[in-house]
């Protein structure tokens, strides 16, 4: 079921909502910046149904955050990749991340992120610990930590 729009209301928040607030938006953005960026693979990490994968694809690339680009002709097959904007959710998916680490992992961080210059830990927007350069998005990737777990077909919620 697709919810209301909020965008309309004079808030930045409500306008962001609009755009990556749906069911789960944040959830392929992640996958795409774990490298997960062609449809099955997203729909089989995620569990997700066809036809709403689709539908958010379709959303995310129309307002900005993702790029639709072919990698195969025949037959055609797309993949995609964060633009800029998309670049830019890295913080909120990292502050979204630690909240969830600290209140609701009680087995550690199912997912950490390392510096991809050096393989460290570091959080986005901070320098890293090991070499001393500043991080941004572009230079961190996820991977899997202490608290990860795979989700089961009974965990799976049904989409």
């Amino acid at each position: 079921m697709k919810r209301s729009s909020v965008g309309h209301f004079n808030c930045s928040i409500a306008r962001a909502l609009d755009v990556v607030g749906e069911w789960w938006t944040l959830l392929i953005v992640r996958d795409v910046f774990l490298g997960i960026r062609r449809f099955e693979a997203i729909q089989a990490d995620l569990g997700i149904a066809r036809n709403v994968l689709s539908d958010r694809l379709s959303t995310l690339v129309e307002r900005g955050v993702l790029e639709k680009r072919r990698y195969q002709d025949h037959p055609e097959r797309h993949e995609y990749v964060l633009t800029e904007m998309g670049r830019d959710l890295a913080p909120v998916l990292t502050t979204l991340m630690q909240w969830g680490d600290e209140w609701l992992s009680p087995e550690g961080p199912p997912m950490v992120t390392l510096h991809r210059d050096c393989g460290q830990p570091v959080q986005w927007g901070q320098t890293c610990p090991h070499c001393g350069v500043a991080v941004d998005a572009k230079a961190l990737r996820m991977v899997k930590g202490p608290g990860w777990r795979p989700v089961t077909d009974a965990a799976r919620p049904v989409a």
